[in-house]
């Protein structure tokens, strides 16, 4: 059952295995249920913690606002990563949970960006599928040794390939250590996406 505590309506599934538990984040339409069979897939074993979106377009939960497609409301971006920076704090204290992995698509993906950009003690890494700059001018983030991965899609309708790849130079700058691959396919993931980050995940996800 969705459970409404800590702010988020959310899914919690505790872990099995000594891997970094994982916050699923979905894409516009999607809930708290979306990416809990890629999480299983991709890290068996792992806690899953997986909010929903609070924010409603068209009916459709987000993470944040937006103002046309691919036009972000720069200050929602921002309260709403600090929210969910305070949600990942009290969801740690209420299931014991080390600091986690975001795995993110589309807009979910773009939230767990905002968050390392602007609260980097929140995460450890992330997964970002489907990503784009979140924020034109965000503040300098040290972001050292926090492993990314982002998987962009060549024929993209949504995300430009300049936008993903200006992201992903932004968090390399601040330290991360980024892959990006660019797979076939457009905005939808695909067998390729999980594969890579089932290997990605192999060399990073581990508790040390």
């Amino acid at each position: 059952m969705p459970n409404p505590d800590l702010g988020f309506v959310h899914r919690f599934e505790p872990g099995r295995a000594p891997v970094r538990p994982l916050l699923l984040l979905h894409g516009t339409g999607g809930d708290e249920t979306d990416l809990l069979p890629l999480g299983r897939m991709v890290a068996p074993g792992a806690a899953l913690l997986s909010p929903r979106g609070p924010v409603l377009e068209n009916g459709m939960p987000r993470f944040f606002r937006r103002l046309s497609e691919g036009v972000f409301d720069a200050a929602d971006v921002r309260r709403r990563a600090a929210d969910l920076a305070g949600f990942v704090a009290a969801a740690r204290a209420r299931y014991g949970l080390p600091a986690p992995l975001a795995l993110g698509f589309s807009n979910g993906a773009n939230i767990a960006a905002a968050v390392m950009l602007l609260h980097p003690e929140a995460l450890v890494g992330a997964v970002l599928l489907r990503a784009m700059m979140p924020l034109s001018d965000p503040a300098p983030a040290d972001l050292s040794g926090r492993p990314v991965l982002m998987l962009s899609g060549a024929a993209d309708p949504i995300v430009p390939g300049d936008n993903a790849a200006g992201l992903a130079a932004l968090l390399a700058a601040a330290g991360a250590r980024v892959e990006h691959a660019v797979l076939p396919g457009g905005h939808g993931l695909s067998q390729a996406d999980v594969t890579r980050i089932e290997a990605w995940m192999t060399r990073e996800a581990p508790l040390p």
